[in-house]
């Protein structure tokens, strides 16, 4: 009996012994593993650092020794020509952060109602609401039907509307939220609360967005991204005699350009010492530098509830 006992313990101990090798990783693969690793964060932040770099380097150290990641010369020159600019700018940087923000919160709220109602199997009209919404993903009115609808029936020309409004709601931020709904809010959750007596909405607050925070953050991250880097609502909605209502990227994009057609016929409108002291490269890597990192820096806020969706929402029994 004693033999047979230790044989039968034996038994699950050589399986977990043999599951614990498969699972374990060697330290050649470790440090395999790492390098590769290491490599792909130096090829997302190598970029980035790099134009910094630029942005900080003169035109004359960039027409005689091209890029370098230490540059002959370090100036201010980009940061000071934009700084001239301070009052353009800086009044597009705030209609910028005031447009993500509130487009970011409008869109939240407008796609996740969306996808709540549709998720919901109790909803009549849930089939045909969700052909109605798959129609856009893959034909759309055009460009000219938008802009009839958007300027004539909606009136949004040459308002904040135009800049918020077109990007708020998305087909595909919608289908998202409503698959996220359907195989991660447990049914049973949203029953006990109906029969507690909780009506839709507190079911929705209080129950439904709590325990969708890793979905909501990433179509906060979409949305916010989009509201950011967004400036054709601009090109097509606001003329020119409401240019305090441009966004950053339509006006850092008008500074390029201006800067282009400078240098296109410097000989013709600038005297050779102007032409010299003109920054144009190093101002190029300073708009990226503008128009990137402020975004780029938001991240951290996004990624806090990821983690923290990820804990919320045990059910208990």
């Amino acid at each position: 009996m004693t033999t047979q006992n230790t044989t039968i313990m034996s038994q699950p101990r050589r399986e977990s012994d043999s599951t614990g090798r498969l699972n374990r990783v060697s330290r050649s693969a470790n440090i395999l593993f790492s390098v590769v690793f290491i490599l792909l964060a130096l090829a997302a932040t190598l970029p980035l650092i790099f134009v910094i770099i630029i942005s900080l380097s003169s035109d004359q150290s960039i027409q005689m020794y091209g890029y370098r990641l230490v540059p002959k010369e370090w100036t201010l020159s980009a940061y000071t020509y934009l700084w001239m600019l301070q009052d353009y700018v800086g009044r597009a940087f705030l209609v910028s952060i005031g447009t993500t923000v509130v487009g970011t919160i409008l869109g939240i709220f407008l796609n996740a109602t969306m996808g709540y109602v549709l998720s919901r199997r109790s909803y009549a009209f849930r089939k045909f609401f969700t052909i109605l919404i798959f129609i856009p993903m893959l034909f759309n009115g055009g460009l000219v039907a938008s802009y009839l609808v958007n300027t004539q029936l909606l009136n949004l020309g040459n308002t904040y509307r135009a800049l918020i409004l077109p990007l708020a709601v998305s087909s595909f931020y919608i289908v998202i939220l409503r698959t996220f709904f359907q195989t991660s809010i447990p049914e049973e959750v949203i029953e006990s609360a109906r029969i507690d007596g909780a009506s839709q909405f507190r079911i929705f607050f209080s129950i439904v967005l709590p325990l969708s925070l890793p979905a909501i953050a990433t179509i906060g991250l979409f949305l916010s991204f989009a509201y950011w880097n967004s400036w054709f609502p601009a090109l097509m909605y606001i003329q020119s005699t409401h240019a305090h209502m441009y966004p950053l990227q339509y006006v850092l994009m008008n500074i390029e350009r201006t800067i282009q057609d400078l240098v296109r016929n410097a000989q013709f409108m600038l005297p050779m010492e102007a032409f010299r002291a003109l920054p144009t490269e190093a101002v190029r890597m300073a708009i990226v530098v503008v128009a990137v990192l402020p975004i780029a820096l938001s991240y951290p806020f996004f990624q806090k509830y990821f983690i923290s969706g990820l804990t919320i929402g045990a059910i208990k029994g």
